[in-house]
C-alpha cells in the first residue's frame, strides 16, 4: 500500500527568508496626523489595562466552547452580558441575525466609527482562527472608550457603535447585517485579526462560491452506453479546464474545486454531477473577470458532453477583497507602537499567503482597516489545530489587550481628528467610493 508523500516545505522556508530579510530593510512611515490629546490617549489607554481580566475570560471563555457560524449564541450572550455589566444596553439578534449584537455610545451630532468584534469558530478546529480574540480586541476597545466617556462625558462628539459579527467563516455575516442597515450612518470600520506576525496591512482577497449542476441522461454503461450523456465527463471535463486556466490567471488568484456529486455506481452512466468551486482573487474586478471565465467553463463543458448545466452563484453573499484605508492605519501603527509592538507595512509579507474575509464588503461600503495582530509562531497557519491552540495562551491575552488599545485608540483619533478624517474620506473616494456591492456581479 502506498502513501502519500509528504509535502516539501522548502517554498515556505524561503517565503520566511525572503519575509526576514524585508523586516531588516523596511521603515515605518510615521502618520502626519496629530490624533487625539495625548492625556486622552493615556486615559483611554488605562481603561484597556483595566479591562485586562474581563479580556482574558472572554478569551479563554469562547475558546473553551466554540460555535460555528450562525449558532454562536452561547458566545453572543456572554459578550452581551459583559456589555450589561459595564451598564451597556447591547441589542442581541439585530441586523438581521439571530447571534448579531449592536450597541451604541456617543452623541448623533459629530463622526461615527464602528468597532467590530467576531465569534465563530471553524468545525472540527474550534477557534482555529482566532476568533475569540476578536471577540476579546472589539468589545475590550468599545468598553474602553465607554468607560472613558462616563468619567469624561467631554472626551470626544460622536458615535461609537460595537457591532457583534457572526458568521465570518465560509459565509458573509456581515453582508448580511450590512443588507439590513447595520453600517448605515457610519463613517468608518475597524477591526484586528490574530496571526503570525504584526502586520499593518496585508492582503486579503475576494471570494465567491460557485456550484455547477451538470444533467445528462442515464443509461447501461455496459449494454447502452452509447444512449446516455454522461454528467460526471462535463464535471471532469471542468475541473480539469479550470486546472488549465490556472496557467492563465494572475498570481494571487486562486481557484479551488471539488466534485460533490458524480454517480452512484459504475454501472451506470452518471446523469447528475456537481462541480463546487471557490474563486478568489486580489480586486474586486478581477474577481467579476475570473467569474466570466468558470462560467464559460461550465457552459463549454455542457457542450462538449451534450449535458445541460446550471450555474449557481453566491449560495452565500460573495466577499469583496479588503480596501484598507491608509490614513487610519497609521493611527493604528501609531497606537501599536505605544504597546511595543511594530506592525509591519504591507508588502514585507507575501501577498501569496492571503485568505479571505467578508470585512471586504464593508470596506467597499465605507472606509475600514483589517490589520493583524501578532499571537503564533510566523509559521503557524490559520485554520489549523496549532493556531487553535496558540489562540488560548498568553500570547493570546496579550494580543487581545494590545488588540483593543489598538482599536480605541484609532477611534478616538477618527473622532478627535478632523483632519484625520477629512482624509480618510478623500482616500476612500479616490479608491472608487462606495459601491453598490449586493449588485456588484449583476
Amino acid at each position: 500500500m502506498s502513501q502519500s508523500t509528504v509535502p516539501s516545505t522548502t517554498y515556505l522556508q524561503k517565503l520566511q527568508a525572503e519575509t526576514a530579510r524585508r523586516i531588516q530593510t523596511y521603515e515605518s512611515v510615521p502618520s502626519p496626523f496629530s490624533g487625539a490629546p495625548d492625556e486622552l490617549v493615556s486615559a483611554v489607554e488605562s481603561q484597556v489595562e483595566a479591562l485586562a481580566p474581563d479580556l482574558n475570560d472572554v478569551v479563554h471563555t469562547l475558546h473553551a466552547d466554540p460555535e460555528i457560524a450562525f449558532t454562536e449564541h452561547r458566545s453572543a450572550a456572554y459578550l452581551v452580558e459583559l456589555l450589561g455589566r459595564y451598564g451597556i444596553d447591547a441589542q442581541l439578534g439585530v441586523h438581521g441575525l439571530d447571534t448579531a449584537i449592536r450597541a451604541e455610545i456617543g452623541s448623533g451630532d459629530g463622526p461615527a466609527i464602528a468597532i467590530l468584534s467576531e465569534y465563530d469558530a471553524l468545525p472540527d478546529v474550534g477557534h482555529g482562527c482566532g476568533h475569540n480574540v476578536i471577540a476579546a480586541t472589539g468589545v475590550g476597545a468599545f468598553l474602553a472608550l465607554a468607560n472613558t466617556l462616563k468619567e469624561n462625558p467631554n472626551a470626544f462628539r460622536g458615535r461609537v457603535v460595537f457591532l457583534g459579527t457572526p458568521a465570518e467563516e465560509g459565509f458573509s455575516g456581515k453582508e448580511v447585517m450590512a443588507r439590513h442597515g447595520a453600517f448605515d450612518g457610519i463613517d468608518a470600520a475597524i477591526m484586528v485579526h490574530p496571526y503570525g506576525y504584526d502586520l499593518a496591512d496585508q492582503v486579503w482577497l475576494g471570494r465567491r462560491v460557485l456550484t455547477v449542476t451538470f444533467t445528462g441522461v442515464a443509461a447501461h454503461a455496459s449494454a447502452q452506453p452509447f444512449m446516455g450523456r454522461n454528467a460526471l465527463d462535463a464535471a471532469t471535463l471542468a475541473y480539469q479546464a479550470v486546472g488549465l486556466l490556472r496557467q492563465q490567471l494572475p498570481p494571487v488568484d486562486r481557484v479551488h474545486a471539488v466534485i460533490s456529486e458524480g454517480g452512484t455506481r459504475p454501472s451506470i452512466i452518471p446523469e447528475r454531477a456537481v462541480l463546487k468551486l471557490y474563486a478568489r482573487s486580489k480586486f474586486a474586478d478581477t474577481l467579476k473577470d475570473l467569474s466570466v471565465r468558470l462560467d464559460d467553463i461550465a457552459r463549454g463543458a455542457a457542450v462538449m458532453t451534450g449535458t445541460s448545466v446550471e450555474i449557481d452563484w453566491d449560495e452565500h453573499a460573495p466577499s469583496l477583497p479588503v480596501r484598507t484605508n491608509s490614513a487610519l492605519t497609521g493611527r493604528w501603527v501609531a497606537a501599536q507602537q505605544r504597546r511595543g509592538r511594530q506592525p509591519l507595512p504591507l508588502g514585507v509579507v507575501s501577498e501569496t499567503i492571503a485568505a479571505s474575509t467578508d470585512f471586504g464588503n464593508v470596506s467597499h461600503r465605507i472606509p475600514g482597516i483589517h490589520p493583524l495582530i501578532k499571537i503564533a509562531a510566523s509559521d503557524v497557519a490559520l485554520h489549523t489545530r496549532e493556531f487553535a491552540a496558540a489562540a488560548a495562551t498568553d500570547a493570546a491575552e496579550s494580543g487581545a489587550i494590545d488588540g483593543a488599545c489598538g482599536l480605541a485608540l484609532t477611534a478616538l483619533d477618527f473622532l478627535c481628528d478632523a483632519e484625520l478624517r477629512r482624509s480618510v474620506a478623500t482616500e476612500f473616494a479616490e479608491q472608487g467610493g462606495a459601491i453598490d456591492v449586493p449588485h456588484f456581479f449583476d
